[in-house]
């Protein structure tokens, strides 16, 4: 195991902002929190001690600086903005020139050091790679790897990731080859709100669904928009989701995106109007799907359950094999296929 160490006091992260003249770009959605009582708050939240942590736009990297700290075993810092790539390397050096005894013994564990830097789209990195002596655990099993994924998201990729992350847990692919690996993630506070929310509550979504029938998912705590710089429009919040066992739903999850996104395509609408989409050419059809699912065709999508929407799915999926259907009516943009 490894043991918590005292570092050596590195540069404040603002002043390696003011050193490298770097200001947050507003096309790539970028807010720092430079404030490490709140950054040591999330990496504490994170659970992030003797794991091996893939943070999410590392920025300047003041997180990164907490996940250290709290005793991370080894960090990769995915940024795709290569003018934080001087900072964050000063961070690599720091930590991986240390004569401590006790860190460089964690040092062993890692041929790359507490920190590896990466100049790269999170989109398309690829996490096992860059952990390839981390062993897994069995996804059955009731403790969890050594994996973390965290990052003060970007809001314009938070959900694009989000979804690709949750179609790689129905895979057991990407980062989550290692086993259900725990996301400790910032979204923007509406984000946030549809994920949390329950069926039921004005706020559930497509992005309720599909986040709670594979993982658990629970709010650690609300960060005002004033912890941000530059400051944004909106607060933000800190999810943790863990992927779950076993899906509440029993069905692919392409499936799952397909009827959710049908489902809530009209939200305010009655379900039978919605999702006609799913048949077209054959509307009609609707009343039969809905019939087959048990499902009330005057509910909103607010209102279905996780169990209504299990039975959606399965009884589409039925409907679709017995028509031999190879095709799925509804255009999905998908995010590339995550590694």
């Amino acid at each position: 195991m490894s043991k918590r160490v005292v570092l050596p006091p590195l540069p404040k992260v603002s002043d390696l902002l003011r050193i490298y003249g770097v200001r947050a770009k507003k096309q790539l959605s970028q807010n720092f929190i430079l404030d490490q009582n709140i950054t040591d708050k999330i990496a504490g939240e994170a659970d992030v001690f003797d794991c091996f942590v893939c943070e999410v736009g590392s920025g300047p990297g003041s997180l990164t600086r907490s996940v250290l700290h709290a005793g991370a075993r080894h960090v990769a810092a995915v940024e795709i903005d290569r003018r934080f790539i001087p900072a964050l390397e000063i961070f690599r050096q720091h930590h991986g020139i240390s004569k401590s005894k006790e860190v460089q013994k964690m040092l062993a564990d890692c041929s790359e050091g507490k920190i590896k830097v990466y100049n790269e789209n999170i989109m398309k990195f690829n996490v096992p790679a860059a952990f390839s002596k981390v062993e897994g655990v069995e996804w059955e099993k009731d403790y969890l790897p050594s994996v973390r994924l965290v990052g003060n998201l970007p809001f314009n990729v938070s959900i694009p990731l989000l979804l690709q992350w949750l179609e790689a847990i129905s895979h057991r692919a990407g980062p989550f080859t290692f086993g259900r690996v725990p996301m400790s993630l910032v979204f923007q506070k509406e984000v946030a709100d549809n994920i949390v929310a329950k069926p039921g509550h004005p706020n559930c979504s497509r992005l309720s669904i599909m986040a709670q029938h594979l993982c658990e998912v629970k709010r650690n705590y609300r960060l005002p928009r004033t912890v941000f710089v530059p400051e944004p429009k909106v607060d933000a919040a800190l999810l943790h989701l863990i992927p779950l066992k076993q899906p509440k739903i029993d069905a692919p999850y392409e499936i799952v995106e397909q009827v959710v996104k049908a489902l809530f395509s009209l939200k305010r609408k009655f379900i039978r109007s919605s999702l006609k989409c799913l048949f077209p050419g054959d509307e009609h059809l609707v009343d039969d799907f809905l019939a087959l699912a048990d499902i009330d065709p005057t509910l909103r999508a607010t209102d279905v359950d996780m169990a209504g929407a299990n039975r959606l799915c399965g009884a589409f999926l039925e409907m679709t094999e017995n028509m031999n259907l190879d095709r799925l009516p509804l255009k999905i943009n998908r995010p590339s296929p995550v590694q």
